[in-house]
């Protein structure tokens, strides 16, 4: 996309990765370090004033991002690909601007139609690895992949995810569309990845989580219906470790 350098207000968009271990979570708080906390940091020093960008996903505490969205005004006369060279100087060594670009002024990450892809990683040692506990979750347990994707199929399409929502959530409601889930092996890991239209609060991570209960053999393919009909977060698993997360696509 060309840049438009003229001196009115442009709207740019960032596309941001970053090692979430050391943060609490993607939204800004008072009294906590986040992502989109130090985005706004650098962008206030950077255009002397103060800026709040919108994010596309709300990520939470300990989870990593290859390509989150985030967008902000700004009437500073700079090409909009310069932006990314500019904060990176800024940020910390763990979040890093990949892209920036220029957008239509109303471009909203979170009020367009968009699919975001969320990777799960299940490390199956005898032991820990050192050199992946920063970007997946150590398990001991052996785990049956196609018991697993039988057993995703029941979460396929649209439904009412309250089951695989933290308590803590707030969203007005909980029903979400699932487009595809698949699960493979890659030497010792599992992995396990999830688009869909959006997602509640730790969602991914108890879908995750109950799918480790039936790859370990503690639940059955066809219990996941049950759950799922259930609209009761007590029905499914535990919620999987933060540290094995990372929103790796979206798509508009």
């Amino acid at each position: 996309m060309e840049d438009i350098s003229t001196d009115s207000v442009k709207r740019i968009l960032l596309i941001v990765a970053y090692d979430g271990t050391n943060y609490h979570g993607w939204q800004a708080q008072d009294n906590a370090t986040t992502i989109e906390g130090e985005l706004n940091k650098a962008l206030s020093k950077l255009l002397k004033k103060e800026i709040e960008v919108i994010g596309a996903s709300r990520t939470d505490a300990g989870v990593h991002a290859l390509c989150n969205l985030a967008v902000f005004d700004s009437d500073m006369n700079i090409p909009a690909d310069k932006y990314a060279y500019a904060l990176n100087q800024m940020l910390p060594e763990d979040i890093k601007v990949r892209q920036s670009l220029e957008v239509e002024e109303d471009f909203h990450p979170r009020k367009r139609k968009i699919s975001k892809t969320y990777r799960y990683v299940y490390s199956s040692e005898e032991f820990p690895n050192p050199l992946k506990t920063r970007y997946s979750c150590f398990t001991y347990y052996k785990m049956d992949i196609d018991l697993m994707s039988q057993a995703s199929k029941y979460l396929l399409g649209e439904h009412d995810f309250t089951s695989f929502c933290s308590v803590n959530g707030t969203a007005l409601t909980n029903v979400r569309t699932i487009d595809d889930i698949s699960i493979r092996r890659e030497d010792t890991d599992v992995i396990i990845e999830v688009t869909g239209n959006g997602f509640l609060y730790n969602m991914v991570r108890i879908i995750a989580g109950s799918l480790l209960d039936v790859g370990r053999g503690k639940t059955k393919p066809e219990d996941m219906k049950r759950i799922l009909e259930a609209c009761d977060r007590t029905a499914a698993g535990p919620t999987a470790a933060a540290c094995g997360l990372t929103l790796v696509d979206i798509k508009f």
